[in-house]
């Protein structure tokens, strides 16, 4: 039987500590799993929606974006995408009269995991100016509220359009036609805080912003490389990829500041062998100092090139530009600044070579640990120049793999939710509703805050996320955001982003992948793309949690009648009516969706097409994939300091907390924790069990402070120290950015401790 939410915060910075397991999944993720989804959901909707994840006729799970073979499982989900459907099945409800019991100062006041565990939001709610709390307002005047504000305006470009990677390719599509028939590229969106450098490095090199590689290639793969990732919490179905290639011989090297059970040992459990004693995954544990990982793929490139036949000429001949410039650089390698850099004994560095030398199929897997630096994109190109180097984009078993986060956050870009969006993209969306869109950039998420903090952005429209709690700069962020006019959260439950808020707010409640949507054209389904560029169908099987939502393309369709007016030719109303006509026009407006309705009715949906991994075709400004020399850079760390990164507990998905603990790291009942290596807290004078706060130094001499966290010595590398976010976002300066990409360099952030 599900049961209530909870009424009062629990205390976050007293946990107890467990010994660090060294396996993932098993019986304990299944138990866990199965009480989560029974306080949540009750017995019979667990069974009703647990057994429609990732099937070919369910829905998409709302998780991570980790792809699904063509034969699926009766149990298709992990332990954490249980938890983001029981989160969003839930049986627990937010009404009108919990916002008039809990005025907004109140809200603001409660933890991530208090607002999250309430329930779904029933109705529509605004917050007018001067009240101190949310009431019930209909959605006709909703929809006028933010048409008001939005034709106020004295530019387009004061509007600012945030899309969650969670929206589908329906709705992201909509959106964004909508911001720029408005007038505007203000579509700052998740990507921007994740896998931005990803794209802005792979754009440049190979031609496309995204992976080369199937689910088919890791299990034909020889070597694995798992770099700056934690797959047994962040996304853990690709342990049974990783498994899979294992047993078909691949050797797998894991490259973390931190050890990951994860990526020691994976306890399958769709078998009763893998529950018992399960796979050792990691052949070679590169325990790396934070942000070194640029320095260590350029002294392997290095040490490939100085290997006799270890470089494939012919490829490299004809496909690829830049290596002779390339080879200079990489042969000033030096192995003293490497080691320095990289926290790593010549004797590992030297076995990682030989096992990549060993590989004729190598696969680079990646995610946040590479890409929130501010040398992300430099060191990214390096993991492509080290694949070019031998081959490996192109050819079964081998490529490049950014493993994304949120679920369709890769999809909404295709859709073209991008401040700088190509020319051809707007060429031919033009063409096909007959308006001008904008060609002058719009604003990533950390310029949005910096247009709203200065005046410049006075409207704020959010479908989905978390926007407060995703973002750095806590108190920059939040300032920023109070000075908005109206701030505008599509939501399916409550977050902080509702309790820090413009003048005037609007909370709009949707339907989520787990809710049937029926609109006047009958039973609807929307789509969503995964991480390896499979698009799929999602269709949802439960009774809305009330009659009062509306889906999101239904909520961006009237948004734009209210908006734009008569004076819009675009079918609004049609599209609410039957997403397929929104489809249809994705089949026109971008490539690869060509007769998207009829490929997206066959069950799994269709793979979009990859010129480098399909063809060994590079569409770069050169034609070819592109090496490139950029020097190698790395965190300095002055003495008395440590260099921190923000991660995530298994009890969290992005900044949804599902609970407490932190099973695997041995963390139980708290989350205001630092993880420090046993003999820096010696140096430190740092006790286990003592508390600190954490004060970030940054250039600009601005105090950052995250209070009252409790010492825990943990095996992080030296030098390293890591703890939760978004806790320590209040950490990570604003303008502290990724060049290139603008990506918040949350994972290299230099602190130092003070006791209260």
């Amino acid at each position: 039987m599900a049961t209530k939410p909870p009424t009062g915060d629990p205390v976050q910075d007293a946990p107890q500590i467990d010994p660090v397991q060294h396996s993932a999944a098993g019986l304990p993720a299944v138990a866990h799993t199965l009480r989560i989804a029974q306080q949540q959901m009750g017995v019979r909707r667990t069974a009703q929606t647990l057994l429609k994840v990732n099937q070919k006729d369910g829905f998409d799970c709302p998780g991570c974006a980790w792809p699904e073979g063509d034969e699926r499982h009766t149990a298709e989900f992990c332990e954490n995408g249980a938890k983001a459907v029981a989160e969003e099945a839930t049986l627990r409800r937010v009404t009108p009269d919990f916002f008039a019991a809990h005025p907004v100062a109140d809200l603001g006041t409660r933890s991530g995991y208090w607002l999250g565990q309430q329930g779904r939001i029933t109705q529509p709610v605004y917050l007018p100016e001067g009240a101190d709390r949310y009431e019930a307002v209909t959605w006709e005047r909703a929809f006028e509220i933010i048409a008001e504000e939005l034709t106020a305006l004295s530019s387009p470009d004061e509007a600012l359009f945030y899309t969650s990677g969670r929206t589908s390719n329906e709705a992201a599509f909509l959106l964004q036609l909508l911001a720029r028939e408005f007038g505007t590229n203000n579509l700052p969106d998740c990507s921007n805080m994740c896998h931005e450098s990803s794209g802005s490095a792979l754009t440049e090199t190979i031609g496309i912003g995204k992976g080369s590689v199937s689910l088919e290639d890791l299990h034909q793969a020889d070597l694995i490389i798992v770099a700056g990732q934690n797959p047994g919490t962040n996304h853990p179905r690709m342990l049974s990829a990783l498994e899979q290639a294992k047993a078909a011989g691949a050797k797998i090297i894991s490259v973390n500041p931190l050890p990951e059970a994860g990526l020691e040992r994976f306890k399958n459990p769709q078998t009763a062998r893998g529950m018992l004693k399960g796979a050792a995954l990691t052949d070679l544990f590169l325990q790396i100092r934070i942000g070194g990982d640029q320095a260590l793929f350029r002294l392997l490139n290095k040490m490939i090139i100085e290997a006799d036949g270890a470089v494939d000429t012919g490829f490299v001949a004809e496909h690829t530009h830049g290596y002779e410039e390339f080879v200079q650089a990489a042969r000033a390698a030096d192995w003293d600044e490497t080691l320095t850099a990289t926290g790593l004994d010549r004797a590992t560095i030297e076995q990682a070579l030989s096992m990549v030398l060993a590989s004729e199929r190598t696969i680079v897997c990646w995610a946040m640990g590479l890409t929130q630096h501010k040398h992300s994109v430099p060191t990214i190109r390096e993991v492509v120049n080290f694949l070019l180097l031998r081959g490996n984009i192109g050819r079964p078993g081998a490529g490049v793999c950014p493993v994304r986060g949120h679920s369709n956050v890769q999809g909404d870009r295709t859709m073209g939710i991008f401040e700088r969006p190509a020319p051809a993209f707007l060429d031919a969306l033009d063409r096909e509703f007959g308006i001008t869109s904008p060609r002058h950039h719009g604003y990533d998420v950390v310029r949005s805050i910096q247009a709203l903090r200065d005046g410049d952005a006075k409207v704020f429209f959010a479908m989905g996320g978390n926007f407060v709690g995703a973002t750095p700069d806590t108190a920059v962020t939040e300032a920023a955001m109070r000075r908005a006019r109206l701030t505008v959260h599509v939501s399916t439950k409550l977050n902080r982003s509702h309790a820090v808020t413009g003048t005037r707010a609007l909370i709009l409640p949707t339907l989520g992948r787990t809710d049937k949507d029926v609109q006047a054209g009958g039973k609807q389904f929307v789509t969503v793309e995964d991480s390896m560029g499979m698009v799929h169908a999602s269709r949802g099987n439960l009774a809305p949690a009330s009659l009062h939502l509306l889906s999101e393309p239904a909520i961006v369709a009237r948004l734009a009648r209210a908006v734009l007016g008569p004076a819009s030719t675009t079918p609004w109303e049609d599209f609410e009516k039957d997403y397929g006509t929104i489809r249809d026009r994705i089949s026109r407006v971008v490539p690869g969706f060509e007769d998207f309705n009829a490929r997206v009715a066959r069950p799994g949906g269709f793979t979009l097409p990859h010129a480098p991994r399909d063809e060994r075709r590079f569409p770069t400004a050169t034609g070819k994939a592109n090496f490139t020399a950029a020097p190698v850079e790395y965190p300095e760390l002055p003495e008395g300091r440590l260099l921190l990164q923000t991660l995530r507990s298994h009890d969290q998905y992005n900044t949804t907390i599902y609970g407490l603990d932190d099973r695997y790291r041995g963390i139980k009942g708290g989350r205001r924790i630092v993880m420090v290596n046993p003999q820096d807290a010696q140096d430190l004078g740092l006790a286990d069990g003592s508390y600190t706060d954490l004060v970030s130094e940054w250039k600009d001499g601005v105090e950052r402070r995250a209070p009252g966290f409790r010492v825990v010595h943990y095996p992080t590398a030296r030098g390293c120290a890591a703890a939760y976010y978004p806790e320590t976002n209040v950490l990570v300066p604003l303008d502290a950015t990724a060049d290139t990409s603008n990506t918040p360099a949350s994972k290299s952030v230099v602190v130092r401790f003070e006791t209260p």
